[in-house]
């Protein structure tokens, strides 16, 4: 059979989850009309509770075992990281193709090796996104060869660390002036704020692991967007990389570019075009 005589690709997507960085995917894709994309099912806690955006023809899920038979090809995490182990393992034996976005769940070594594993074994793929970085690709390359270290920078308007424990240790409302309030590696970054320095734990896969990476986190009443300053160092040279992005309109602890990623990731998926 020739190129020409193949199927269109198709691309049946799982969430689970439907907060805001879903449902800002799902309005880009519903503007953008990827061929033969199709949310199929959306896994919730909640049946009862009002989903804005979520189209009618959406199959609901409860548990990892609802996934079976439905034909799904790519799963997307976007609940947490409870979610992320919660049902990785089923979306590989179901799926084949798994995407967390809750990659802060990988702090646990176990449960990293044992999605490796299975994907290994069933011959399907754990796919980090690049996530607020928007693409991570200079840095996994730089990877190849050794790294000697990489710095991450994360600085966020004061009001995207309230309900983190920044507050603790800041009084966020009334900060005046650029304030580092963590220095630390990226696994503890991670673990201690899982829902505003996931992305530490993306750089860390990318380049030289979670205990390596060296992870600043920063509240700043100068800026009103989400800013990632990585540098790296190693046999490939130098890297110094900055990120400005815009906040989600309505969650500011998550980034613009962190929905983007996704519909990049799966617009890649069925495009004959990669980049």
């Amino acid at each position: 059979m020739s190129a020409s005589d193949a199927a269109p690709r198709k691309l049946r997507l799982a969430f689970i989850g439907w907060g805001a960085i879903a449902i800002r995917v799902a309005e880009l894709l519903a503007e953008r009309r990827p061929a033969g994309v199709e949310i199929a099912a959306v896994a919730v806690r909640d049946p009862a509770k009002p989903r804005p955006g979520l189209p009618e023809t959406v199959r609901l899920l409860h548990a990892p075992e609802d996934l079976a038979g439905l034909g799904i090809d790519m799963i997307i995490e976007v609940a947490g990281r409870q979610a992320a182990a919660e049902w990785g393992e089923a979306a590989l034996r179901h799926a084949g193709r798994f995407v967390p976005c809750s990659t802060s769940a990988f702090c646990d070594d176990a449960l990293l090796a044992r999605m490796v594993e299975t994907a290994g074994r069933l011959g399907g793929r754990v796919l980090v996104p690049s996530g607020a970085l928007g693409d991570i690709g200079a840095l996994a390359a730089a990877a190849r060869l050794p790294l000697s270290e990489v710095t991450h920078t994360v600085v966020k308007p004061p009001q995207a660390w309230k309900g983190t424990p920044a507050a603790e240790t800041l009084d966020l409302d009334g900060l005046t002036e650029r304030t580092a309030f963590f220095s630390g590696s990226a696994r503890e970054a991670a673990s201690r704020f899982p829902n505003n320095a996931n992305v530490a734990a993306i750089s860390a896969l990318a380049g030289i692991g979670l205990d390596r990476t060296r992870i600043v986190l920063v509240a700043d009443p100068a800026t009103t967007r989400n800013v990632h300053e990585i540098s790296a160092s190693g046999a490939f040279g130098k890297l110094d990389m900055r990120l400005e992005n815009e906040a989600l309109a309505n969650n500011p602890k998550s980034s613009e570019m962190t929905a983007l990623s996704l519909v990049r990731l799966i617009e890649n998926a069925v495009s004959p075009l990669v980049i």
